[in-house]
């Protein structure tokens, strides 16, 4: 059971659209908004969005998820674009660089999701890892994929938070039900 103290906490989530276009304004960022409004209709418990729209320069990367972990205090961190194989796709490699633990399980499972359903997924990138007491999630850049790897990995999301001392995440459970362990009788 979490304290009190963390269970009644607003947590703090950050969305990051890497995106060139979008940053300059030249192409309409539907990415952060997909993530946000999954996580409206996701989670149960008190949270709120600490978005960023930024281009794909790997020290401008870095700088944003260093920020939203480390100053902003964001336990989950979801990055949208900049996961495929083009020269300017550098999230991965921003987001490996900050961390201290690679999670490489998200990337496996988000990609297997979308080999499902599009042959090219193959060609995505993403990853998670953790810096501090936060999770980072890379994601594709299409709404659509943005859903599917979320639906995916989102059921694990809460329980590693707890394991790294974050806030005590909820979900609605008629969308979607978070894994927890069982407690043994006595523990």
């Amino acid at each position: 059971m979490p304290d009190d103290k963390a269970s009644s906490a607003t947590a703090r989530i950050g969305i990051v659209t890497v995106s060139d276009r979008a940053s300059r304004g030249e192409y309409e960022d539907r990415g952060g908004p997909a993530i946000r409004e999954y996580l409206n209709d996701v989670l149960s418990s008190a949270w709120e969005p600490v978005a960023r729209v930024i281009p794909d320069e790997p020290a401008v990367v870095e700088q944003a998820l260093i920020e939203l972990c480390d100053q902003e205090g964001c336990c989950l961190v979801i990055t949208t674009g900049g996961t495929g194989p083009s020269n300017r796709d550098i999230t991965p490699e921003a987001t490996e660089a900050v961390c201290e633990k690679m999670m490489p399980g998200f990337g496996e499972l988000m990609r297997k999701v979308s080999l499902e359903k599009v042959a090219t997924a193959i060609l995505s990138r993403q990853t998670a890892g953790i810096r501090g007491r936060a999770l980072i999630v890379n994601l594709p850049g299409q709404p659509k994929a943005i859903c599917e790897c979320l639906d995916a990995v989102f059921p694990a999301i809460p329980y590693c938070i707890d394991l790294i001392e974050g806030p005590f995440l909820t979900t609605n459970e008629n969308r979607l039900v978070a894994f927890r362990p069982r407690k043994k009788p006595g523990q």
